[in-house]
């Protein structure tokens, strides 16, 4: 029999999570945090989820930094395990950056790991034109969801799907400004390894196995572990951050 968690192994994770998605995509970890005594936080960007009546052409990396500095200013958060999930390793890392005496842990899960002054677009080439013809052939200012991995279990890509909204194109265009150049902090990479033949986050696996600062860790699922593979993804934090 497992020994109840002690109040010095609990943490404190707070979720950037991805493009198109909110903190409702976390639903299933958070039981698995709770019974672990782990304190999950998984705020929403403006304009998605619950916020999406606030979506506006303005709306960039930028304001999504703002939301989650925002959250652990106002809850006075500390000790902090950063966790960001694809797209929100762009806000990660600009919220690593100014919340740095705040956060202990930044950990990527299948997520851009931009240099001071990339965007997401720089990062992501190959996909820059689909991305700007879709938001041209709606609104001109928003991204429509791109697919779910195959292997989304049918009820999960209906869930998602009923959830998911339009992106703001801001966002993957910004750059992003370090104020203290690259993190300091320990960090860690999660790469997915059922990839999609563009292998969107490869180089930066790649990257985590030969840069000096980093673990590397690998699980295996497709891109959005925290939906199709829960309780791997759930052992696997602990493992990073115990």
């Amino acid at each position: 029999m497992s020994a109840s968690p002690s109040a010095s192994s609990s943490k404190t994770f707070l979720v950037c999570h991805g493009a198109w998605s909110a903190g409702w995509a976390w639903k299933k970890m958070r039981p698995l945090m709770q019974v672990r005594g782990h304190r999950l936080i998984t705020p929403s960007y403006t304009g998605l989820g619950e916020r999406a009546h606030l979506a506006n052409p303005a709306i960039d990396l930028e304001a999504h930094i703002k939301d989650v500095l925002s959250v652990i200013q106002y809850e006075d958060l500390g000790d902090i395990v950063l966790l960001g999930h694809s797209y929100g390793g762009m806000v990660a890392t600009g919220v690593a950056d100014r919340a740095r005496e705040r956060v202990t842990q930044l950990i990527y899960l299948d997520a851009f790991v931009p240099r001071d002054g990339q965007s997401l677009f720089d990062l992501n080439e190959v996909a820059i034109e689909k991305m700007r013809e879709a938001a041209h052939d709606g609104d001109g200012w928003r991204i429509p969801p791109m697919p779910t991995p195959p292997d989304t279990h049918p009820a999960d890509v209906e869930w998602l799907t009923a959830r998911r909204v339009d992106m703001p194109i801001k966002c993957f265009e910004q750059k992003l400004k370090l104020q203290h150049g690259e993190p300091s902090i320990p960090r860690s990479y999660i790469y997915a390894t059922r990839i999609t033949p563009a292998d969107t986050f490869g180089r930066f696996a790649k990257r985590a196995k030969n840069e000096a600062g980093w673990r590397y860790f690998e699980i295996d699922a497709s891109h959005s572990p925290n939906v199709t593979a829960p309780e791997a993804l759930m052992a696997l934090l602990e493992e990073v951050v115990g």
